[in-house]
């Protein structure tokens, strides 16, 4: 039987990092995931209803989106364990650009939240027992309401379109991020297809 180690910095750093590491996974299973959903999205909107395959692809869409819910809890609670042990030990210093940078990342997590909610909300707004996640039927959430379906149709559409509107926001705010990520995949690309 192995003794247990004491804690080191490097040792706590090391758990730190995997935090983030497991945040930043999770950040682009998400944002992989909000791609998917705005595509289905924009794509089912326009088919015709008598098409053999469009109710398959809204029940893809709204599995996807419950996906995301679930993803977004799980990153929550990530997320405030990287922020217990980042702030514990120092609080934030509240600048202009921190400030900032908050309302823009409460904003984003705010819509992560609403848009799915808005999509249950018009799905059982129009029929009881309408969303299924891969194929399992998840309970109803809000009411069959066909009185209010335009609200909810309404609601769903302007808040994803809010959504993404803010998801650029965060792709400028993130630019010199993003073109970084962008050279190590293709460098990783490259690297991989060079070797076969």
């Amino acid at each position: 039987m192995s003794t247990p180690q004491p804690v080191t910095k490097s040792n706590a750093k090391f758990r730190i990092n995997s935090a983030f590491k497991q945040l930043m996974s999770i950040h682009w299973i998400m944002a992989v995931c909000y791609l998917v959903i705005f595509v289905s999205g924009l794509f089912m909107v326009r088919l015709p209803e008598e098409l053999f395959f469009r109710d398959s692809l809204y029940d893809f869409h709204k599995s996807v989106g419950a996906l995301t819910m679930a993803l977004l809890t799980w990153r929550v609670f990530i997320l405030l364990r990287v922020w217990s042990s980042k702030y514990t030990k120092r609080p934030p210093k509240f600048t202009k650009e921190w400030l900032k940078t908050f309302a823009l990342h409460t904003s984003l997590y705010v819509f992560m939240w609403a848009v799915p909610v808005t999509g249950f909300f018009l799905s059982n707004s129009y029929r009881s027992s309408n969303v299924k996640f891969f194929g399992i039927l998840l309970p109803d959430i809000f009411p069959q309401n066909s009185a209010i379906l335009d609200t909810a149709r309404s609601s769903h559409f302007w808040l994803a379109y809010t959504f993404l509107a803010f998801i650029l926001l965060h792709l400028t705010a993130q630019w010199k991020v993003l073109r970084a990520n962008s050279r190590r995949f293709l460098g990783f690309v490259k690297t991989k297809f060079a070797k076969t």
